[in-house]
């Protein structure tokens, strides 16, 4: 078959495939001499249902290319979210990948890697020339999935998935195409969601005789102490919640905070303080399985990264919560 050269510029039609959005993956094999290989691969793709056939391409550059074209058997393994330091580690090349990993048996004793989304055990079928790269089938002879949201990879960078949300104070009949205030507005949507599962918890903290600023410094000194009142301020700044002296000896008054012996100025908290935050935090803990038993894992995943990358873009300075402290002499 005659194929036509076009000439494009290769970073910018790499820029318009990654358009794309694909799983990650790691294909692996075991070489003649019982070396294990792998490799990253998004050109991961179903063929066929009935009989099951998968494919996948590598370069003809690829260093373990003599490998995969002889072996008989490969796993492909559709990684996590949270596997994305394993999927740069087989990214590379020179590499001890498989050093200090856990496998499960396979056919052939093909490597089969673990706590992965899903995972495909094949038997070699066909291999295609296509351009740069080897195209691979097999044919599918075992496979499992769990229930780990996937990682994905689009535009040059990883991803997680979510699925598109339907209107949630808007009548689908409603005009709001020149509203300067709609559901959209991001203040709005962060705002009702705080508030919504704040109201999970608001019993518990009722019961305990607690305010959100009795909260925040209760939870900032389950994580860090001892603080001081100038500390504890700049932690919860963001709250705008004014939190200085009178307010922290109010709660030791309470007999939830004790001064700290070892830091002058320091609090902690009392062993009182310490069962009511244990309450709230259950509570929350509660709350949380509760939203992500109806999110689903995959979907929390990806409210979680949200979260902490809206975090950091928005982020005026304020110290780490979660800091590695030097171990006391």
């Amino acid at each position: 078959m005659d194929v036509t050269t076009t000439h494009f510029d290769p970073k910018d039609f790499r820029r318009a495939l990654g358009m794309f959005a694909t799983g990650v993956t790691i294909v692996t094999a075991r070489s003649a001499d019982g070396t294990p290989v792998g490799v990253t691969a998004n050109s991961f793709n179903s063929v066929s249902i009935s009989p099951p056939l998968v494919l996948w391409s590598l370069s003809k550059n690829a260093y373990s290319l003599a490998t995969f074209s002889q072996a008989t058997h490969w796993n492909v393994h559709i990684l996590a979210e949270n596997q994305v330091e394993m999927s740069n580690l087989f990214a590379r090349a020179g590499h001890d990948k498989f050093n200090g990993l856990q496998l499960d048996s396979a056919p052939a004793q093909t490597p089969l890697l673990q706590d992965c989304s899903a995972r495909f055990q094949c038997r070699t079928m066909f291999q295609y020339e296509g351009g740069d790269h080897v195209i691979f089938v097999g044919e599918v002879l075992e496979y499992d999935r769990s229930e780990r949201p996937p990682l994905l990879y689009v535009t040059g960078g990883y991803a997680l998935a979510s699925r598109k949300s339907e209107a949630v104070s808007t009548e689908p009949s409603a005009d709001i195409g020149s509203a300067l205030f709609s559901e959209d507005l991001l203040g709005y949507l962060l705002g009702r969601s705080h508030y919504q599962f704040v109201n999970g918890i608001r019993a518990t903290l009722n019961e305990r005789g607690l305010s959100e600023g009795d909260f925040f410094v209760l939870s900032l000194l389950s994580v860090q102490a001892p603080l001081t009142a100038s500390e504890v301020a700049s932690h919860v700044a963001y709250t705008a919640i004014n939190i200085g002296p009178a307010q922290l000896q109010s709660l030791c008054d309470r007999g939830l905070l004790e001064h700290s012996v070892a830091q002058a100025g320091g609090f902690i908290l009392s062993s009182s303080g310490r069962d009511t935050i244990l309450h709230v935090l259950a509570a929350a803990k509660a709350e949380e399985a509760d939203v992500v038993d109806q999110l689903g894992e995959m979907e929390a995943a990806m409210l979680r990264n949200l979260l902490k990358r809206l975090i950091r873009v928005t982020d005026p300075g304020l110290p780490k919560l979660w800091t590695h402290r030097a171990a006391s002499a």
